[in-house]
């Protein structure tokens, strides 16, 4: 499914994200420890996500500066909608900074819609809040 380390997750996750702020070596290991968890990807690229019952969530989808718009992040997305349907889930939701037009962008093209935003969920270097889009489709 995944080669990468957490160290090597953390490192890619720091170059592609300000806002969310990138993820440490420990959290991502703590997510790693739990069964619902999975990971996709390679040094290029990841996503990472978990199932809980019949709903499948994208936690985070980090692709590499110089590996974007070259299908990565929509490879990685059509996986993971795969994975989450085999591991029973009926719904996959995520949370997307507003401001982030490519990933919205993507994960439209993925069939997902916008059902929620939350209020100054993220906040951005220099301390502005960004809202987040809670976007979700059914599986």
């Amino acid at each position: 499914m995944h080669d990468l380390a957490p160290k090597a997750m953390a490192t890619l996750h720091a170059a592609c994200f300000t806002t969310p702020r990138p993820w440490s070596i420990a959290g991502i290991t703590a997510l790693l420890s739990s069964p619902h968890v999975f990971t996709l990807g390679d040094s290029h690229g990841f996503l990472m996500a978990r199932v809980i019952a019949d709903e499948a969530e994208v936690l985070t989808l980090a692709v590499s500066p110089t590996h974007r718009r070259l299908g990565r992040g929509a490879t990685l997305v059509a996986q993971f909608l795969t994975q989450a349907r085999d591991k029973g889930a009926a719904t996959a939701f995520l949370e997307v900074a507003a401001d982030n037009t490519a990933a919205i962008a993507l994960y439209g093209l993925s069939g997902f819609v916008q059902t929620g935003r939350r209020r100054a969920y993220y906040t951005v270097p220099g301390g502005a809040a960004v809202d987040a889009l809670v976007l979700a489709r059914s599986l």
